[in-house]
This record gives structure tokens, sequence and C-alpha cells, in this order.
């Protein structure tokens, strides 16, 4: 008898499902609230308090555009070597990193 779950691959359509799949997860209000804090001071100390950019480029929904999502998440996550932008896993976790992206590219909340 097949699982829920294949019978659910065979009827899903295939945008649907990876759109569950690469949602990013939401995290607590409360955590919210220290990520935007987080971006508005540590990431805006390179990338300009308001993520119009400055050392690092950028952060604005038209800067960011055309991007792929998953190289955005990894640069925020895993850093870029040779450059002065640092990684943040110590900080976050990739789903938060994933929420981060979301929220960039929709035009980052005050905070």
């Amino acid at each position: 008898m097949p699982s829920v779950f294949a019978l659910l691959l065979l009827v899903a359509s295939p945008v649907a499902l990876a759109e569950a799949v690469l949602a990013p997860a939401e995290p607590s209000p409360e955590r919210q609230k220290q990520l935007v804090h987080l971006v508005r001071q540590d990431c805006g100390s390179c990338h300009g308090m308001t993520l119009q950019g400055g050392l690092g480029p950028a952060l604005t929904p038209e800067a960011l555009r055309g991007k792929p999502v998953d190289s955005m998440v990894a640069t925020i996550h895993g850093g870029r070597p040779g450059t002065p932008m640092p990684p943040w896993h110590r900080f976050l976790t990739e789903a938060e990193a994933q929420w981060i992206v979301a929220q960039l590219r929709a035009g980052f909340p005050a905070e």
C-alpha cells in the first residue's frame, strides 16, 4: 500500500511541492525581532544602516532581484572566503538565513 507521502507526490503539482520544500521556516515573533535587529545593526555596519550599500553591496529588493535565493542563503550562513563577508552560522540557522533572504527580497522591516 503506497504511503500518503508517495500519493501526495503523484498528485501535487511540482510548483506547490517546490514552494512547500523551499519556503523559509517562520521564526517565532521574538526571534524575528532579534533577526531584524541583527540585520539592521550587524549587517548594516557593512551594507549601510538603511541597507542601501556601503563596504558591502546594497541589500534592497531591487539589488537582490534575479539573484539565486540558495546562493544568498549560503553567503549569509557560510560567508564569502577572501572577502570581508563573515559566516553567520554561529548566530543563526540556515532556516533563519533563508527567512532573512525572504525579508530582504520583500523589503526589510523596520525594527
